[in-house]
């Protein structure tokens, strides 16, 4: 079975103060890499007064696209750290900000990596997880004497039902998971004695709340 596609569930910033200097990670979901640096300049924009604006991010359904900076900071301290939060989170098509404001008192290379990857993963969880599950529109054609049946049935089994039309017969689409598409057709075809008049249609993703085991 393949790894559920996990990003976060909503845009959100989280800020710690660790040794007098403020780190704040913002974390936003991103298609491409242009989105990308379009955050990342909005960000540093936001806070040109910061001593520096550390990134990471990850594109695609198997991160093909990984890229992070330390922005000034030491070689290592930061911009893996951020990554490596992502990446332990399992998460796709998100990049993570790290703004700091230098309070004073020096961290040392341990003490960065630290700041930076626990300020990433309390983002994260302060954001919340979706899975994008990949669904199919499968459009039902029954008779009206069927019809109340088929609605018990797909509530009982938890089918999202999408749109119904009411002419000669009743047309009833709902959203199915793919990987439960053909054992809900073959279960249908066999509780209404093959009377159902079945059809796929277009794909689409749908995103439900997710919660780290």
């Amino acid at each position: 079975m393949s790894e559920p596609f996990l990003t976060i569930s909503q845009n959100t910033s989280f800020e710690m103060t660790i040794k007098k200097s403020r780190f704040i990670c913002t974390l936003a979901r991103i298609q491409n890499e242009d989105e990308a640096q379009k955050m990342i300049a909005q960000v540093s924009a936001d806070n040109r007064k910061a001593n520096h604006n550390c990134f990471a991010y990850m594109l695609g359904d198997r991160d093909q696209v990984q890229r992070e900076s330390d922005n000034g900071e030491p070689s290592g301290t930061a911009g893996v750290p951020i990554l490596e939060a992502l990446q332990l989170a399992k998460i796709h098509n998100v990049i993570a900000i790290v703004t700091r404001y230098f309070g004073g008192i020096k961290l040392g290379a341990g003490g960065l990596i630290r700041a930076y990857s626990n300020v990433t993963t309390n983002t994260i969880q302060q954001a919340g997880l979706v899975q994008r599950v990949k669904q199919t529109t499968l459009t039902i054609t029954s008779s009206y004497a069927q019809h109340n049946q088929l609605t018990y049935y797909l509530k009982e089994h938890n089918v999202q039902v999408a749109d119904e039309q009411y002419a000669v017969n009743v047309t009833t689409s709902v959203y199915v998971d793919q990987d439960r598409l053909e054992l809900l057709i073959n279960d249908l075809t066999n509780q209404f004695n093959d009377q159902l008049t079945m059809t796929r249609g277009a794909e689409r993703y749908n995103e439900v709340p997710y919660k780290q085991k």
